[in-house]
């Protein structure tokens, strides 16, 4: 297994150098707009997504007025996303679900979480470390990074999640994701972001 006492200083060293900027899954009004802005995000850049769910969340705020609405409206607000049509159906019916099974509140479980359309695990777990619980998202800057690294070895999603559960200690699951993350957008040149890895892989 990978020192955890080299992984938490690496893990330092990457908050350090990422530049701070808002990621699609901060700074919403109340936990609905938070998951739809994490749905919404996938395979999206963040700084996209934000514009684009300011002008969803002015037309549609809360669960309920977004589970009324017309999916084609919301294709025509939302379309600058990747998906916007599958995207579309799937808020909506997220909403709906969100009012009719769960009393217009988000569960706080991946079980629960993962049974709304749209909502798969790395959403789920990034979600939940928005909201203080110990939880570890895995998207693709993750799965790069900590196999660069070495903390994993797979590209497999629950492993990598499990494996990095394991490396670091609780209280700083829920900071892996947004670091990498930053990370990853800050050094968009694979030679950079390679390079600078390279030398976070020196630190004992």
């Amino acid at each position: 297994m990978f020192p955890r006492e080299k992984a938490i200083k690496q893990l330092e060293k990457i908050k350090l150098m990422g530049r701070k900027m808002r990621l699609a899954a901060e700074g919403w009004e109340n936990p609905f707009q938070t998951l739809i802005a994490i749905v919404l995000s996938a395979r999206t850049r963040d700084e996209t997504t934000i514009e684009v769910c300011k002008k969803l969340f002015e037309r549609f705020p809360t669960a309920e007025r977004l589970s009324k609405a017309n999916p084609a409206e919301v294709e025509k607000i939302i379309m600058p996303v990747n998906f916007f049509q599958n995207k579309s159906k799937n808020i909506v019916n997220c909403a709906r679900d969100i009012v009719k099974k769960f009393g217009s509140k988000i569960p706080e479980s991946i079980e629960k979480m993962t049974e709304l359309p749209g909502v798969g695990r790395k959403t789920a777990n990034v979600f939940l470390s928005e909201f203080s619980h110990d939880a570890l998202g895995v998207d693709t800057h993750v799965t790069y990074i900590s196999n660069y690294l070495g903390w994993v070895s797979s590209d497999k999603q629950e492993i990598i999640e499990r494996t990095l559960k394991e490396l670091f200690p609780k209280n700083l699951w829920s900071s892996v994701n947004p670091a990498l993350v930053r990370f990853g957008k800050t050094y968009t040149s694979s030679y950079e972001k390679n390079r600078l890895l390279d030398e976070i892989k020196k630190i004992e």
